[in-house]
C-alpha cells in the first residue's frame, strides 16, 4: 500500500512539474503580485515538483525528496491563497469560490503524504 502511495505521489508531482512548462501562464496567475519574476519561479517550481517526484522513487534519495516536497507545498501556499481570495481560474476552468477554497486544507493532505516518506 505504501509503494502504490509513494508512486501515487510521484506521477502526481511529475505530471504537475511538466504541466509549469506546457502552460506557464495559468501558474503565473496563481502567484501573488509581491512575488517577483513569475516566469522563472514558475519553471523552479515545475523542475522541484518534478526532481521531487522522481526522488521518491530512488531509495538514496527518497527521504530528501520528501522533504523537499514538503518545503514546495509550503512554498506554493501563498499562490494558493492568492487563486482563493481572488477567485483565479485554475488554467481554463473557472472553479467554483468553495472549491478554491476547499483547496487550502488540501496542502495539509499533500505534506501529510510526502511526510510519510521521510
Amino acid at each position: 500500500m505504501l509503494i502504490a502511495l509513494k508512486w501515487a505521489l510521484a506521477v502526481a508531482m511529475v505530471f504537475a512539474g511538466v504541466m509549469h512548462f506546457r502552460a506557464p501562464k495559468g501558474y503565473e496567475r496563481m502567484m501573488p503580485k509581491w512575488l517577483p519574476v513569475h516566469r522563472p519561479l514558475v519553471y523552479l517550481s515545475g523542475v522541484a515538483e518534478v526532481l521531487g517526484g522522481l526522488g521518491l522513487l530512488v531509495p538514496q534519495t527518497q527521504v530528501l525528496a520528501a522533504w523537499g516536497l514538503i518545503a514546495l507545498f509550503v512554498a506554493v501556499f501563498p499562490a494558493n491563497v492568492n487563486m482563493a481570495v481572488n477567485k483565479i481560474p485554475l488554467g481554463r476552468r473557472v472553479l467554483p469560490t468553495w472549491v478554491l477554497w476547499a483547496r487550502l486544507p488540501l496542502q495539509l493532505v499533500f505534506i501529510a503524504w510526502a511526510w510519510a516518506f521521510t
